[in-house]
């Protein structure tokens, strides 16, 4: 796919966080988009945005104005200037968005993880030529969320950009949506042409957490970010405690820091690369003995097949998992990384010795 990058859209290049869009959760009135809008403006962002049509949990949630509020945010977008982006979840509301002369379209984490709701959004996109942005799945799904970017992009819309707004988990931690970083940034190693912002506000849910979330994100090199601010966010109808003021985006963007993409000082160089030898060394040993380490699961296989044993042995595997846990904790290792390593490690060798139950006897 030659996807264009947002930069083709001619906004956000010269901004030192990239393509901000900010703007309310939730159209709530003509006077609260506005002064909403405003305020983003006045902080730097390049695209507003609101909430038209709010696909919420419960039925007896604020679920937007919808077509209503389409010409609030229309006119907030041609006083201050900008274009301005809306959410779309089936074919009604592309027409009615494209209708009200809507910029830029976005689809939702609910609506990317249905293949069905993502096709219709693409047969109603047919032959109209506007931007796109697809925010990842609910589910940690990387596929599905590939699977949207390819159907939206062979309906004929090239300028896609992608929104990582974090996946909703059983137990996410101190965040609304668990910021599963690894896997956006493989999403880019598979496809570098596609720019990436940030949702902090969805990934976050409380204001407080949106700094460190935005850092990272510009750490982590993404494309810019999509914020959700609100003249008063304590009277929002939907999502208040995510939603900053005007002043409150404009100190998060003064607080972060940009750090460059890489350095031209020799000194710099010379120790990053003797550095990078090291770990690409260490990374050949790793391989060695994570293959060694098969093989020896193998031969167990054997002789568990030949035994007639069962493949999963819970108690050794529940105390080697505590071993090792010590041993790594002990090591300086995050218990985090310990504990999806040893599971993957662990799988893999219940994979290789089921392989070896299935072979057949000679």
């Amino acid at each position: 796919m030659e996807v264009k990058k947002s930069c083709a859209w001619g906004i956000g290049k010269e901004s030192g966080v990239g393509l901000l869009i900010a703007g309310p959760c939730s159209a709530e009135t003509p006077e609260q988009v506005l002064s909403s809008c405003r305020g983003a403006v006045e902080n730097g962002a390049h695209i507003l945005r609101a909430g038209i049509w709010k696909p919420r949990t419960r039925p007896g949630s604020f679920q937007g104005y919808g077509r209503e509020a389409l010409p609030w945010l229309k006119e907030a977008g041609k006083e201050l200037g900008r274009p301005i982006a809306v959410e779309v979840a089936n074919a009604k509301h592309v027409e009615e968005a494209l209708e009200a002369g809507v910029d830029i379209l976005w689809i939702g984490a609910r609506s990317t993880a249905n293949p069905f709701t993502v096709q219709e959004i693409a047969d109603a996109l047919k032959g109209v030529d506007v931007p796109v942005l697809i925010k990842n799945p609910v589910n940690p799904d990387i596929e599905l969320w590939q699977g949207a970017v390819e159907r939206i992009y062979r309906a004929g819309i090239h300028r896609i950009a992608l929104i990582f707004r974090g996946f909703s988990v059983y137990n996410p931690g101190i965040y609304r949506n668990a910021p599963m970083w690894h896997i956006p940034i493989e999403f880019r190693r598979r496809h570098p042409e596609f720019e990436i912002l940030c949702d902090p506000s969805h990934i976050g849910g409380k204001r407080e957490l949106l700094l460190p979330i935005a850092q990272k994100a510009i750490d982590l090199e993404f494309d810019g970010f999509m914020i959700e601010t609100h003249c008063c966010p304590e009277e929002a109808l939907s999502d208040a405690p995510q939603q900053v003021t005007a002043g409150g985006l404009g100190d998060l963007l003064q607080r972060l820091v940009r750090r460059k993409a890489t350095s031209v000082d020799p000194d710099f160089l010379a120790n990053v690369e003797a550095l990078r030898y090291d770990i690409d060394r260490l990374d050949q040993d790793l391989i060695e003995h994570l293959a060694k380490r098969m093989e020896v699961a193998e031969e167990i296989g054997r002789y568990k097949k030949h035994g007639g044993v069962t493949i999963l042995q819970q108690e050794r595997w529940s105390g080697v998992f505590r071993e090792r846990m010590k041993m790594a904790l002990a090591a300086g290792l995050s218990e985090e990384f310990v504990r999806e390593f040893m599971q993957v490690v662990h799988n893999e060798a219940i994979r290789r010795q089921m392989q070896v139950m299935n072979e057949k006897q000679d």
